[in-house]
């Protein structure tokens, strides 16, 4: 399948297969439980959500055991993640594109991406946050590497697969009326329930 940017054909192929080998770990659930827990304090609960860059559900699967009532929605790229996370039954639609690709059709009670705007081409995230904004019905949340100035960093041996930037910011000078409810960052040493040096940003419509 053809794509806009060489990231996209990078996750669609054999790394991205790589990637659900060495991630299908559920003691990352429990971890992502307990981050959601935080973003839920703020929201109550949501009828529905939807994740851009899925993988194999594991934030998903936190949420629904967190919310189990939720409808949960989900883009990703690989195939191979895309048949382990259909196969888990949990959602009520997987989309198998990019989400660059993806066509609004309607609005979810909480939209949000965790490590996926990294792996973006810089040239297509204007592109990306207007595919988040416009599927939000009132919450965005965004989980990335967090540097106040643009920087790319080699990932795993490969250049242009890792870019870190302040997307929240960028994102709510695109659209000034999105108010910041609540940040934190979540250290990879954390004791109890570590999450990858993530920086997270809470936005709402």
């Amino acid at each position: 399948m053809p794509y806009k940017t060489e990231q996209e054909q990078f996750w669609s192929g054999s790394f991205g297969d790589e990637y659900v080998q060495r991630n299908a770990d559920d003691y990352l659930i429990a971890s992502n439980a307990a981050f959601f827990s935080k973003i839920f304090y703020h929201t109550g609960p949501v009828n529905s959500v939807i994740e851009f860059g899925a993988n194999i559900g594991l934030n998903l699967r936190a949420i629904k055991t967190l919310q189990p009532q939720t409808d949960l929605f989900a883009v990703e790229i690989n195939q191979s993640a895309h048949a382990v996370l259909t196969e888990w039954g949990g959602c009520q639609q997987v989309f198998n594109q990019s989400a660059l690709d993806f066509d609004v059709q309607q609005q979810y009670d909480l939209a949000f991406v965790k490590g996926v705007l990294i792996h973006i081409n810089p040239d297509y995230l204007p592109q990306m946050y207007d595919v988040l904004y416009q599927s939000s019905q009132r919450w965005i949340m965004l989980a990335e590497y967090y540097n106040q100035t643009p920087v790319e960093v080699n990932y795993r041996g490969h250049e242009k697969r890792l870019f870190k930037r302040d997307f929240a910011g960028e994102m709510m000078d695109r659209y000034p009326s999105l108010k910041l409810v609540d940040y934190g960052f979540i250290w990879q040493r954390d004791k109890a329930f570590p999450q990858d040096d993530m920086t997270w940003f809470l936005l709402e419509k």
